[in-house]
């Protein structure tokens, strides 16, 4: 896949996050539970890679907070989950290390490093393992879809071309 490709198809999932922000997100407690986020983090790992990936994470978080459908919670969380996500495909090229590292890199590393911003910038005493359920819950659901639909697309088998021979 081209450059001009790569950018337009993380424009495309850029919007597509941004734009269900509003619609799909459950709030618990200070955070916003958002699987869409999770999902289009493992789409974007497996057919773009972690640059793209991360890029898109950031993205849709800043996009969600300026419109404030989103908390400040979602740039740690996401970028973490979007890095490893992309970053253990591309060691293993199994969609299993994907959804994996979207959600321990969310669930667990993401939630751990929106603590300090949850007890610092927000003056919440916020539990540690209080943030690391909800972070779960939303990755577990949003990656679960997002390895479902990548596991369909492989029994194509242009899917499976496109998908092994991206760059």
């Amino acid at each position: 896949m081209r450059h001009t490709q790569k950018l337009t198809l993380t424009a495309m999932m850029m919007a597509i996050g941004t734009l269900t922000s509003h619609m799909l997100f459950i709030p618990l407690g200070i955070v916003k539970v958002f699987p869409v986020q999770h999902f289009i983090n493992v789409l974007t790992a497996v057919l773009l890679g972690p640059y793209y990936a991360v890029a898109q994470a950031f993205g849709i978080s800043l996009l969600r907070n300026l419109m404030g459908t989103g908390s400040v919670f979602a740039f740690p969380g996401s970028m973490i989950g979007a890095f490893l996500a992309a970053y253990l495909y591309k060691k293993t090229t199994k969609l299993g290390f994907a959804f994996a590292g979207e959600v321990v890199g969310t669930g667990i590393i993401g939630a751990i490093a929106s603590y300090p911003i949850a007890a610092l910038f927000l003056g919440k005493e916020a539990a540690l393992f209080g943030m690391v359920p909800a972070f779960l819950t939303s990755s577990l659901g949003g990656a679960a879809i997002g390895f479902a639909l990548l596991k369909i697309f492989m029994k194509n088998a242009a899917g499976r071309l496109e998908i092994t021979n991206r760059t």
